[in-house]
């Protein structure tokens, strides 16, 4: 894995990314060297960093032998903090950015991530596209599942009060997700005793911001038939359905897009070990798939 930093197109503004590439490729960071076939950038969700998706960037690289490359959203590791203002501008900004520097053509995306690469692909050129439980408000479907009590409670200081809420209302923790408040609290002060639950903690602020720019992009079907962008939609079998119903939705309406669920994953599929959802994407980026605008079977 390579380290380095990607400059973004506002004063001051950094993204740190990291590189995996196959043994066999070159190894300077943002090279278009000839010997270095064209990359993949991989756009993590929320309340997260990066670093959750290096098993699957690296077992990713390899299946394509191409570079991946994942990156730091603003507000994480050593990027830039969001910056006032922020918005999906700042986001779709930051990807393509990070695509020109690293030489990348292609972009695979979780959650909101999944987002912020379908609003990219409306505005700019990416060969492929895949994303995976993408957070695309459509018609306001998304508006239910955003609870004030969050950022009242971010507001507050009162985060494991904060997660309960995100996580009852986004219901992406599997079972977990229906359990009474006061028993995510709970589980909440439980988990800030691990590195990854402070981490996570920590994100809560920015975690508000993003669900308001999903919520402030919302969109209709429409807005999205002009991408001409061979997009693969997944879903996990075990995900909240929501993520499911706007895919379908979206592949059923536009021509470039298709959707498929994987079965037996959970929202946090990119994250989890194993090599089946690394293969479904390996696949696409590679052109076997069914033609764009078909569902495949599960």
């Amino acid at each position: 894995m390579e380290t380095w930093t990607v400059e973004t197109n506002d004063a001051g503004g950094h993204l740190e990314v990291h590189s995996f590439r196959p043994a066999s490729a070159a190894t300077i960071p943002g090279s278009k060297a000839p010997a270095e076939t064209a990359g993949v950038v991989l756009v993590h969700g929320t309340l997260v960093t990066d670093a959750l998706y290096w098993p699957f960037a690296r077992t990713l690289s390899v299946m394509l032998g191409r570079p991946v490359h994942s990156y730091n959203r603003r507000g994480r590791g050593h990027s830039a903090p969001q910056p006032p203002g922020y918005s999906v501008d700042t986001e779709i900004a930051d990807l393509q950015a990070v695509m020109e520097k690293s030489g990348s053509t292609d972009v695979v995306a979780h959650s909101y991530g999944g987002f912020v690469a379908l609003q990219a692909a409306r505005r700019t050129t990416i060969n492929r596209l895949v994303t995976y439980d993408a957070a695309v408000s459509l018609s306001g479907n998304l508006s239910s599942r955003w609870r004030p009590e969050l950022e009242e409670a971010v507001t507050a200081g009162q985060l494991d009060q904060a997660w309960a809420h995100l996580v009852q209302g986004l219901g992406t923790a599997g079972p977990i997700s229906y359990l009474p408040l006061r028993a995510l609290r709970t589980l909440s002060v439980l988990s800030a005793q691990t590195r990854l639950g402070l981490e996570m903690r920590s994100l809560l602020p920015t975690a508000v911001v993003e669900m308001r720019a999903v919520l402030d992009a919302d969109a209709h079907i429409g807005d999205f038939t002009k991408i001409s962008t061979p997009t693969l939609m997944l879903s996990g079998g075990w995900s909240p359905s929501y993520f499911a119903e706007t895919a379908r939705a979206l592949a059923g309406a536009v021509p470039a897009i298709a959707f498929a669920q994987v079965p037996l994953q959970f929202h946090e599929g990119p994250l989890r070990p194993g090599r089946r959802l690394a293969a479904r994407v390996a696949r696409f980026l590679s052109g076997n798939h069914l033609p764009v605008g078909q569902a495949e079977a599960t």
